[in-house]
């Protein structure tokens, strides 16, 4: 009965708790979920709003659970940002509630569906990761710039300005993903991790990924699929596994484990950061430092 009441009670108080006096503040405030879509935010909207994170540095937002603070921060902004495809798979029925008292954009909302990858046809089945197709990313912060405009259309200047400079670096970033992965293609590399964050990675730069687990880190593996991915490793002799920065490394180091068991050393590098940005001012404390950090794990590890 208790884990049916804390969800409620915690949704009542998104709509009784007392809230600040939004006219008071010097600048609007800006919520988004992830610390990878707030610094997209933070780009496109400069100094004309404070943006904040919901989930802090570090936090895997398929297992975030929103607090009552946390709540009330949501009532108090001036507008949430969330990414969508059930990312935040446990405030699905947060948003939906509070769809009738806030200003909300969805930033995954309207990319085309045949750009999406699925496991399954239910709905929480797409692939949350977009972000690691920086092409698709730059969409989604392109929908967010034009749904700003909308909230705020006397920003238009500002936003649009500070969208396509923004877009420009994610470009160039693009480019400067595909001359490494083209390097790493050449040695018969497979790019291994922990849970399967990087399909789109994979699909737009063309390398081969596999992960331990599924698409949300609530998936357990089972022996099946850890026999299988070491069987993998030795018959590509692949050089390294990849840990993430948000999950234990327990089952990765299992595959390394395995993998010596069968006289095929590999190192576990790492950890690579997938669902989350690195603290601020750390060389993967923006998304663009975030991709360039891990290009750089990977390619170090897997180039012979």
């Amino acid at each position: 009965m208790k884990n049916i009441l804390i969800p409620l009670l915690l949704l009542a108080c998104l709509f009784s708790c007392k809230m600040e006096d939004k006219t008071q503040r010097e600048k609007p405030l800006v919520v988004a979920t992830t610390s990878i879509l707030a610094d997209g935010v933070k780009n496109i909207l400069g100094d004309k709003a404070d943006v904040k994170a919901l989930m802090p540095a570090g936090v895997d937002p398929h297992l975030y659970k929103a607090s009552v603070r946390d709540l009330d921060l949501l009532q108090e902004a001036d507008i949430v940002i969330y990414h969508g495809l059930f990312l935040e798979g446990k405030m699905t029925e947060i948003f939906e509630k509070l769809s009738y008292s806030q200003n909300l954009i969805n930033a995954a909302e309207d990319l085309p569906q045949s750009l999406l990858l699925r496991s399954g046809p239910e709905a929480h089945s797409v692939d949350p990761h977009i972000w690691f197709d920086v092409k698709l990313w730059s969409k989604a912060l392109s929908h967010t710039s034009e749904e700003l405009i909308r909230w705020k259309p006397d920003w238009e200047k500002e936003i649009r300005e500070n969208t396509e400079i923004y877009l420009e670096k994610l470009q160039a970033l693009d480019l400067e993903i595909q001359l490494k992965v083209d390097q790493l293609k050449s040695t018969n590399q497979a790019l291994i991790t922990a849970h399967d964050a990087f399909a789109y990675f994979g699909k737009s730069y063309n390398l081969e990924v596999k992960g331990l687990q599924g698409l949300s880190t609530l998936s357990e593996p089972g022996l099946r699929d850890l026999t299988g991915l070491i069987q993998f490793i030795v018959d590509r002799n692949i050089h390294a596994v990849f840990a993430e920065q948000t999950i234990s490394p327990k089952a990765i180091e299992a595959v390394v484990a395995g993998c010596a068991n069968q006289n095929h050393n590999i190192i576990m590098a790492g950890p690579l950061f997938t669902d989350s940005l690195d603290a601020p001012d750390t060389p993967a404390g923006t998304y663009i430092g975030m991709v360039n950090t891990n290009l750089q794990t990977i390619f170090k590890s897997l180039n012979p």
